[in-house]
């Protein structure tokens, strides 16, 4: 019986791990993509080239590019588990769009957020700053709607939106381009 056992054990963790090789580039690849057109999506640009990326501590990425600036934040207590976004930011640190990229939240509740906060629904960030405004709940004295019944995930993404713009102030952006002050200094000596 111990030998059987064994055996299955043995053949089910070997699949396993042919499984897991033969789709894990797959795998990378399509979430590859999806940043790549969530970051085109979130900036309303049909082409764009991304000129930098930096990786902060807290585990934000920022991704500078010729339209703008995305950032990607996860919050960690949404209802569901963690919550990660990517936010695109203009020269001025208006939200142009977002897109949610990982949630484990409740479908038809908390997995209304990809559209709630859009332009033209209830609870819409675009155009807001939360440099200008209060991007908390409104049940918080903040300045959005909640998602109905969906109280916890609408303070999970909020403070996903805010956790990007804090991202944003981390380094020093040129409003112009979106590059980083540095980056240009070093462009303009190497094309002297």
């Amino acid at each position: 019986m111990v030998i059987v056992l064994t055996s299955i054990a043995v053949i089910a963790g070997l699949a396993l791990g042919y499984v897991n090789s033969v789709t894990e580039e797959p795998i990378r690849l399509i979430k590859q993509q999806q940043l790549s057109d969530g970051i085109k999506a979130v900036l309303a640009a049909d082409e764009l080239t991304v000129e930098s990326t930096d990786t902060l501590e807290n585990g934000s990425v920022i991704y500078r590019t010729d339209k703008g600036v995305a950032v990607q934040a996860t919050d960690p207590n949404g209802f569901g588990g963690k919550l990660t976004i990517l936010v695109g930011f203009d020269s001025e640190a208006t939200i142009q769009g977002y897109r949610i990229l990982e949630t484990a939240e409740t479908p038809g509740l908390g997995a209304k957020a990809d559209q709630w906060f859009q332009e033209g629904q209830k609870g819409n960030i675009i155009g807001m700053s939360p440099a200008k405004n209060n991007m908390t709940v409104s049940k918080d004295g903040g300045e959005v709607d909640a998602i109905t019944a969906s109280t916890i995930t609408s303070r999970a993404f909020l403070r996903a939106v805010n956790m990007a713009y804090e991202a944003l102030g981390k380094v020093e952006v040129d409003g112009e381009s979106g590059a980083t002050i540095q980056q240009k200094e070093e462009k303009e000596v190497t094309n002297e």
